[in-house]
């Protein structure tokens, strides 16, 4: 095939992949269920704003949703686990975290119940202001022992997040983005729980990041590389069990190193890296890009991230 003919497929093969994924945790959620029949699906009286209905709608026998009572979510989703169920549980990252945080530490992460817990509004993805911004989820989860906490980065990663959730032993929490969700990972992107992974090579500015974040940084990426500065990018989708080896090579292999995060800097990706470094004798200069110790006002997603530098544009100026 001519090089002219073998661009022309291939740009017609990246035309019809598609851009973005309506309600990918509700869609992978539903085919998991066809295989596992101990799959259960609850809600707090938010299934239509946590992209579960799909699977309630295929499988309303194994639905169920508690009303606006998190603690009680978390409570009936352990005894259905305790029953030999898998539940995926869906709310808010707030009110999974600062509401019902007690119960799933007792309740299902000492026991080491199989509750699966999809969080969705991450930091500042949005517009409803601090009560609803879960900015502090990661740190907050990851303290508990046992936990497995993941933050994906778009909706194919998503949806292979759900399936290999029902696989981890013990008790996992997501951050979920809903919706009409982007597709930014390379096609050939698989993810593996505990396992950081190189998606751009490059030898001068190393960006470590995770969730939306990571999306954002490709693009920055993009238009650094286009002037001049070579950009790796490290994706960390595991937040806990977290890869340190994967870290520490990876500063290893450029000569300026920054983190970008969609949450609070203090305690999330950063802190992280951080220890990692130290605890490996790394002396690399380390720059921090997250959300301040602050609570955050409100506005739209777009017009938040851009304010409060985690937008591609910002990442971009922040590291030219």
């Amino acid at each position: 095939m001519l090089k002219a003919e073998q661009q022309s497929v291939q740009k017609s093969f990246q035309e019809a992949r598609p851009k973005t994924i309506q309600a990918p945790f509700g869609m992978a959620l539903n085919e998991l269920a066809k295989k596992h029949e101990n799959v259960v699906g609850l809600t707090a009286d938010l299934g239509k704003y946590t992209d579960i209905m799909p699977f309630a709608a295929a499988f309303p026998g194994r639905y169920f949703n508690v009303g606006m009572a998190e603690q009680n979510l978390v409570a009936i989703a352990a005894g259905l686990a305790k029953a030999g169920k898998t539940p995926f549980i869906t709310t808010y990252g707030v009110f999974a975290t600062r509401r019902a945080y007690d119960f799933v530490a007792i309740a299902c992460a000492h026991s080491n119940l199989n509750v699966k817990i999809f969080a969705a509004q991450p930091g500042l993805t949005t517009s409803y202001g601090a009560s609803h911004q879960a900015i502090e989820d990661s740190a907050l989860m990851r303290a508990i022992p046992g936990m497995t906490v993941i933050d994906p980065c778009d909706a194919s990663e998503i949806m292979q997040v759900v399936h290999a959730a029902y696989a981890i032993p013990g008790t996992v929490y997501v951050r979920l983005q809903r919706g009409n969700v982007p597709i930014a990972l390379p096609e050939d992107y698989r993810f593996a729980v505990g396992k950081a992974q190189k998606i751009r090579d490059g030898h001068e500015l190393g960006i470590i990041s995770t969730g939306i974040t990571t999306a954002h940084a490709l693009e920055a990426a993009a238009v650094l590389e286009a002037n001049g500065k070579s950009t790796a990018i490290l994706h960390v989708p595991t937040v806990k069990p977290f890869d340190h080896a994967a870290v520490v090579a990876f500063a290893h292999s450029v000569t300026e190193l920054v983190t970008v995060e969609n949450h609070i800097a203090a305690g999330g990706l950063a802190t992280q890296v951080a220890e990692a470094l130290f605890d490996a004798g790394v002396l690399l200069p380390l720059r921090k890009i997250g959300l301040p110790d602050a609570f955050i006002e409100c506005g739209s997603p777009a017009y938040l991230m851009d304010k409060y530098n985690i937008s591609a544009a910002k990442i971009a100026a922040a590291l030219s």
